[in-house]
């Protein structure tokens, strides 16, 4: 049989399926859902001090659609076009209630070879280390610190900060670095001309790792009511993202050398997309939309898809990151087929 651990950011997980932070990760319950899935680590719903980012959970609203942008029912089964649009904001309870509940988790979760991770969402720098100090206090073994979260710039000031400046990112991924031991983990926004470079500001300011990347804010006009699905803009995902995401993981791979952890997030929606990721460089996949609207069993079928898929193929899941990436080539070594072109228009336009 295939084996499908990997080596990501100083820890080794189980197989590369990641249960990304969201609200179907804001229970005991549902971490313990989560971890029965067999997936390689949960990422626990993120927090941070900020009163209105908790108040913000209050007024949380999402809607799937299909390619037509047409809502969707929530039942759970999506069609595999369907996109999530969506706004939402922070655990609600204590940090010290909730971190206490994480740590125990990743207690239990240790037991099987898994790993759940306590995850922070900028919004007070001081706050973020003081949070992540207690957070290694309390046992966890790897936290997330997530800078790129798309709500920034529509959340209530001070509710959420996102991060698109190369040297800001290496500030706070240093700061953090400082403040705790245990491999740490910088998620980045996708709403930047050069997520590459912010990638290697991560890793130049400590980060074991870093995940590629955070989804895009959105706004879907209801053509019957003429006003925006949900009221506002959102931030959406969906399967069209996936190969935006798999382009800058290849961009950020050269930056960073094949030999430091890239993560990917934004897109996968089954175990043959988490192989995509792979490809294009990501050690593991964090998968959040794709669970939220199909349920945990999302993350267990993926996991056997992998498994099925190396079967077929052979290899293991090491075999597999980057190869994409490291077989792409330039426009100008394309091989020139004159006239070519007119295949792809219609004919009158030959």
């Amino acid at each position: 049989m295939p084996d499908l651990s990997v080596r990501v950011g100083g820890i080794t997980l189980n197989n590369p399926v990641i249960i990304g932070s969201g609200d179907h990760t804001m229970t005991e319950g549902a971490l313990v859902a989560a971890r029965a899935t067999g997936a390689g680590a949960v990422v626990a719903k993120s927090i941070n001090e900020s009163v209105a980012a908790k108040r913000q959970l209050d007024g949380s609203d999402h809607v799937l659609l299909d390619s037509r942008w047409n809502p969707i029912p929530w039942d759970f089964a999506p069609p595999p076009d369907a996109m999530l649009l969506g706004r939402s904001g922070l655990h609600q309870s204590p940090s010290e209630d909730w971190i206490d509940i994480v740590a125990a988790q990743d207690r239990e979760a240790a037991k099987t070879g898994q790993y759940v991770i306590g995850s922070i969402i900028l919004a007070n720098l001081d706050t973020a280390c003081d949070l992540a100090k207690r957070y290694e206090a309390a046992g966890i073994r790897v936290l997330e610190l997530n800078i790129g979260a798309p709500h920034g710039d529509e959340a209530v000031p001070g509710a959420i900060i996102q991060e698109r400046a190369a040297n800001r990112v290496r500030e706070i991924t240093a700061r953090l670095r400082a403040a705790i031991s245990i491999p740490l983990w910088i998620k980045l926004t996708g709403q930047s001309e050069d997520v590459g470079a912010l990638a290697l500001a991560a890793k130049e300011g400590g980060a074991d790792a870093t995940i590629v990347m955070g989804r895009f804010m959105a706004l879907v006009p209801d053509i019957e009511t003429r006003a925006p699905m949900l009221g506002t803009a959102g931030a959406i995902g969906g399967p069209w993202s996936l190969a935006l995401t798999c382009r800058w993981l290849a961009e950020a791979r050269k930056k960073v050398g094949a030999d430091y952890s890239l993560l990917g997030t934004n897109g996968a929606r089954d175990g043959l997309d988490v192989v995509r990721f792979l490809l294009a460089g990501a050690r593991a996949v964090e998968m959040t939309s794709a669970i939220m609207a199909g349920g945990f069993d999302v993350a267990r079928r993926a996991v056997a898809e992998i498994e099925a898929y190396l079967v077929r193929t052979g290899g293991d899941v090491e075999d597999l990151i980057g190869l994409a990436a490291e077989r792409r080539v330039a426009y100008g070594v394309q091989a020139d087929r004159p006239g070519y072109w007119r295949d792809f228009v219609p004919p009158e336009a030959r």
